[in-house]
């Protein structure tokens, strides 16, 4: 994603210089060498991996940068961290912002949804840097000063949050209509969802291209990672007591998604099993019929 930010930015008439350990697609070999080549102040964005990788980052333009500079976090960095960031390079003088975003693959095109946390000073000096990212049209609809320090980060955990619970629901009514004879044509019935109905969205637009470019979906396993931020989503729900069934239930089916065989469904088989005598599928290369005795119907 970062690329395409890059070449956004420069289509916006902004200068970018970037840094990658890549020498492939850097453009300089070092942070210091990138803040030699930019005049001050400075505004420095980051978009690596949350974690260790983006510590690691901050901590190293910390002792490159100079006071009045500025460093925004773009990447999917829990916002736990910021406050940290924050701090560490506020020591130095230089101010953060954290800033989640979205639009993937089609933000260079399209633009990003941008959600800032900081000092109002600090977003007014990034502004000309949010403007040329976001999309075209109404600052408000592409761009929001969330809160202070974490509330950028804060709002992208909810987004995607809310993206697992869509993607979800799209998926369990692809299932169902694939699942029924009566429907001859699934993919046909989600593009003509995607202009007019209630259901529509660039998800849903998304679902109908992957179904035209493999109508089965046969190259693809059901095995679905998560980024960390669907668990840090009902992790917030939990601590501030907010019911999240959809966002929990599809983040647990991405765990189901894992299991060859679930150790809690043999568990449950077995159960009725013992109680009601209810019929058990063998392990094997063939799933058998089981056997069954009289006993309770649960």
């Amino acid at each position: 994603m970062g690329f395409n930010m890059r070449a956004r930015l420069r289509k916006a008439g902004i200068e970018v210089v970037g840094y990658d350990p890549r020498p492939e697609v850097t453009d300089v070999p070092t942070l210091k060498a990138l803040a030699q080549e930019l005049e001050s102040p400075r505004v420095v964005w980051v978009m690596v991996p949350s974690g260790k990788i983006t510590r690691d980052t901050i901590g190293e333009l910390a002792d490159v940068l100079s006071e009045g500079d500025l460093v925004i976090d773009g990447g999917n960095s829990r916002y736990v961290d910021d406050a940290p960031h924050a701090k560490a390079l506020g020591a130095k003088g230089v101010g953060y912002v954290d800033c989640g975003v979205s639009g993937g693959v089609w933000g260079l095109d399209n633009g990003y949804g941008l959600m800032a946390g900081g000092s109002a000073a600090h977003i007014e000096m990034a502004m000309p840097i949010f403007d040329a990212l976001r999309p075209a049209g109404p600052r408000e609809e592409g761009f929001a000063h969330a809160g202070p320090v974490g509330a950028g980060h804060y709002s992208k955990m909810v987004h995607n949050g809310i993206e697992y619970g869509l993607m979800q629901a799209y998926a369990e009514g692809y299932e169902l209509l694939e699942a029924a004879d009566l429907i001859t044509d699934v993919p046909a019935v989600l593009q003509a969802w995607s202009r007019g109905t209630v259901v529509r969205s660039w998800l849903l637009e998304l679902l109908v291209k992957a179904l035209q470019e493999d109508p089965q979906l046969k190259g693809i396993s059901g095995w679905t990672a998560d980024s960390g931020e669907g668990r840090w989503t009902v992790l917030e729900a939990i601590d501030h007591a907010v019911p999240l069934p959809v966002i929990s239930a599809a983040l647990f089916a991405r765990f189901g998604s894992r299991q060859d065989d679930s150790p809690a469904m043999k568990a449950v088989s077995a159960l009725r099993n013992q109680f009601g005598g209810h019929a058990t599928h063998e392990v094997g290369p063939s799933s058998g019929s089981g056997t069954t005795a009289a006993g309770s119907t649960s």
